[in-house]
This record gives C-alpha cells, sequence and structure tokens, in this order.
C-alpha cells in the first residue's frame, strides 16, 4: 500500500503525483479514456459527416449504456478466474487484458465498415468496443481503489482523469485530425479516411496492455468484518441439506460474488445509501445529456474538423488536465464534499454558455472561451465525485460497488441524452441547453443533504456522528 506521507506544502502535494504507484494511473486512464470518444463525440461526428440524422445518432449514442450496465457483469470480474490469464496476471491484471484486447479488435472492426451500408452492424462493433471498455474500466477502478489508500484516492483520481483526457485529446483531436489531413473538408465525406483513424486508435490501445504487463498485482485482503458476514451466509447454505452439492457451491459463489457486495453498502449506510445513490445518479447529468449532441451541434454551427479538434479536443481536454490536477489538490486540503458542491455548481452554470453560443453562431474565440469554462469545472468536478465514488467503496468488493456507483453515474444522463436529438429538432438548441443547465439544481440540493447527512465519507454512518 502507497502512504500519503505530510501534505504540509503545495510542493510536496505536488510530487505525490510522481510517486510510481499513482504515475501508473496516468497510463492506465490512458488505456480507459481511448475508446470513450471512438463511441461517443468522435462517432457522431463520423455519422453526422456521412449524412445519418440527428435523431439516429442520439438513439445510437445508447451504445454508451454499456458503461451504465457494467455492474451485472462487474461480480464476475471481481471473483472469476479467466483460463490462463489469471494465473499468469493475476485477477485484476488479467482482466485489463482481456478488455483491452476486445477493444482493439471492435475498433478493427469499426475501421472495416461503412455506417451507410450497414448501419445495424455498425451500431453492434460500437456495442462490443463499449462494452469491452466498461469491463475494463472496472477492472482498472478495482485496481486503483487497492493500490492505495483514501488519503491518495484524490491524487490518484487526478493521474487517471490526466490519463483519460490525454487520451480524448487522441481520440478526439487526434482521431478527427488524421480523418481531416487524409480527407480535406472540400473532398466531402470518404470512409477510407475514417478507416485509417480508427485503426491507429486501436494500435494506441497497446500503451494500455503494456502498462498492464508492467504493473503489480495488488495485495489485498479482505477486512475482519466482511470475511465474519460470508462466513455467516456459507455456513447457512451448507445446512441446506436438499440442495445438491454442486447447487451449494453455486449458491455460496453467487453470495459472496453478487449478492454480499451489494448488501455491505446497505448495511454499512442504511438509509443513507439512498442518498447516496440519487446523488450519484444525477451529479453529471448536466454535461453528460450535452455531451451527447454537442458533436452535433459543432458541425451543425459549421465548425471544420481541424476547428473541432483543435478547440475541443486538444485545448479543451488540455483545460480539463488542470481542472482535474486543481481538483486532486483541493480534495487533499479541503476534503470532498465542499470540492464536490462547488463541481456541481460550476456543471450546471457553464452549460448557460453552450446556450449563449447557439445565438452567437460561428465564432472560434467564443468556442475556445466556452470550451475552456466548461472543461476546467469538469475537470475539477471529476477529480472530485472519483474520489467521492473510492471513499465509499469497501476494498473487499472493489470492482462489484465501484462498478456499481460508475454505472448508477452514467445509467440515467446517458439514457435521457439518447433523446437529444429528438429534442433539438422540436425546441431548438437554445432551449435545450438551458433546460440542461436546470439539471443542475437538484444535484446541488442533494449534495448540500450529504454534506449535513454524510459528513465523514468513506466510513460508517454511525461513525461518523460517534
Amino acid at each position: 500500500m502507497l502512504t500519503a506521507g505530510k501534505l504540509s506544502d503545495w510542493r510536496q502535494t505536488l510530487s505525490i503525483y510522481w510517486q510510481p504507484g499513482v504515475r501508473n494511473m496516468l497510463f492506465l486512464g490512458f488505456s480507459a479514456g481511448l475508446p470513450l470518444l471512438l463511441v461517443f463525440g468522435t462517432l457522431s461526428f463520423w455519422l453526422r459527416e456521412a449524412g445519418i440524422a440527428r435523431s439516429t445518432i442520439g438513439f445510437l449514442s445508447w451504445v454508451a449504456l454499456a458503461y451504465g450496465f457494467k455492474w451485472v457483469w462487474a461480480p464476475l470480474v471481481d471473483r472469476m478466474q479467466l483460463p490462463w490469464l489469471t494465473r499468469r496476471l493475476g485477477r485484476r491484471r488479467g482482466w485489463m487484458i482481456f478488455a483491452q484486447g476486445l477493444v482493439i479488435l471492435g475498433l478493427c472492426g469499426l475501421a472495416l465498415s461503412d455506417p451507410l451500408q450497414g448501419v445495424y452492424t455498425f451500431a453492434l462493433l460500437a456495442l462490443l468496443v463499449a462494452f469491452a471498455s466498461a469491463t475494463q474500466d472496472i477492472a482498472i477502478d478495482a485496481y486503483r481503489i487497492e493500490s492505495a489508500e483514501v488519503k491518495l484516492q484524490g491524487y490518484m483520481a487526478a493521474n487517471y482523469m490526466i490519463g483519460y483526457r490525454l487520451a480524448m485529446i487522441v481520440s478526439g483531436g487526434g482521431a478527427l485530425g488524421i480523418a481531416g489531413w487524409i480527407a480535406p473538408e472540400a473532398s466531402g465525406y470518404q470512409l477510407h479516411a475514417w478507416t485509417v483513424a480508427y485503426l491507429c486508435m486501436a494500435l494506441l490501445m497497446f500503451i494500455g496492455v503494456i502498462t498492464v504487463l508492467l504493473i503489480a498485482e495488488p495485495d489485498v485482503q479482505p477486512d475482519r468484518d466482511t470475511l465474519a458476514q460470508e462466513a455467516k451466509a456459507e455456513k447457512l447454505i451448507e445446512q441446506q441439506q436438499w440442495m445438491p452439492g454442486r447447487l451449494r457451491q453455486f449458491a455460496e459463489w453467487m453470495f459472496d460474488a453478487v449478492v454480499s457486495p451489494f448488501v455491505d453498502f446497505i448495511r454499512r449506510y442504511q438509509w443513507q445509501a439512498v442518498l447516496i445513490l440519487a446523488l450519484i445518479a444525477t451529479y453529471r447529468i448536466s454535461d453528460v445529456v450535452l455531451g451527447v449532441i454537442s458533436s452535433v451541434f459543432y458541425v451543425d454551427l459549421g465548425f471544420s474538423k481541424g476547428e473541432v479538434a483543435l478547440v475541443v479536443n486538444v485545448f479543451g481536454i488540455a483545460m480539463t488536465l488542470i481542472g482535474a490536477v486543481v481538483g486532486g489538490m483541493l480534495v487533499a486540503r479541503y476534503k470532498v464534499m465542499p470540492i464536490l458542491l462547488l463541481g456541481g455548481v460550476l456543471a450546471a452554470a457553464t452549460n448557460l454558455l453552450f446556450a449563449w453560443m447557439a445565438s452567437v453562431g460561428h465564432n472560434v474565440v467564443f468556442l475556445t472561451l466556452v470550451i475552456s469554462a466548461d472543461n476546467l469545472s469538469a475537470g475539477l468536478a471529476t477529480a472530485a465525485f472519483v474520489a467521492y465514488l473510492s471513499s465509499l467503496t469497501n476494498v473487499s468488493y472493489s470492482a462489484t460497488q465501484y462498478a456499481l456507483f460508475s454505472s448508477v453515474m452514467l445509467l440515467l444522463p446517458k439514457f435521457i441524452g439518447g433523446f437529444s436529438g429528438l429534442m433539438v429538432d422540436n425546441i431548438g438548441y437554445t432551449s435545450f441547453f438551458m433546460i440542461t443547465a436546470s439539471m443542475g439544481i437538484p444535484v446541488i440540493v442533494l449534495i448540500l443533504l450529504a454534506m449535513r447527512y454524510l459528513p465523514a465519507v468513506g466510513v460508517k454512518p454511525s461513525e461518523s456522528t460517534a
């Protein structure tokens, strides 16, 4: 386990980002972040340039719901051993390699497909990438939580976000830049440009593969309370003599892998669990719903691939990195909840800038200002939020519980985002962005309630009031 050390000055605080274990999260974050835009924003740009309808693009964004349902198969990642891989690499590293291989396969499939010739096949390949990427997230998140103590999770989260956002620069601005270089705007839609771009992205996934091969598997032992609860359940199941032996073994596995993580969460937080889940489900709703249609918005305002690549996917993500670093440092100094509140306010407020931009039209300077404010606040908010989710997790069930939290975080926003194309068609961009900003108001209320009833995150409610 890593040690936090003293956090007495900013220089020492910054040096923690370069500790070996914290530094590894840069490369794992890159591997996790690379596939996202390739089934989201970049893919939407490709589809729109190919002439696919806005409503269809909106519905195709539902492939990203795989990130919202990853809690369903997270227990398998937590407990199931993969043939050969688990034995050679360990539980977390084996699953990471397996998921990365599927991502590479799916990206190659997209690269060699044409959405105009078969949109359903195209959607299935995008779903494969999203599923594999979500599986990789489960394993990486568990590795991160198990590799460092709670005091370091803010730094781990910030470094993870830096790597994640650097990957988004590559998969957003880089992919658009490659496609634009091969087929300039004046040449119209050229499939081969996107083929080369996506094959390059598949090749870059090997950064994650190499990282997994170089890092060590975390050594984490379940706490006594968790082991005692599992032992009681196993003893109760063993007493059911009417059950065949294999069925009893399967029931014990199901309880340990599937039931116990959820029971543990409810047992630790009791009624406050409802408040926690409500906050998690809505915290990122404003920016996620906006993000579904943002790439289409840029196309409709007349921004070129080069302008979007430079401003949104390079400069904007650089601002996100700054926000993530600042967020990690602020969390270390002022704790999670105040920074979580600040991030929630900023995330909602910056959506109003997009409503303003809808009336301004094609203006690169204004786009730069809007993206700067939006991405800076998003980086800060996400660093605080990841640290908050990590603090809620029992290391005995790292993969399953964190997958539950991060799935709940995306499920509602991604579902609503699927209707964004229809909403824009009916009410226009300005009204749509104002609605997304108003979605942040309930989030602020929930954070204030959490600050009152859960003042000490990462501990049992009974301990926080002791």
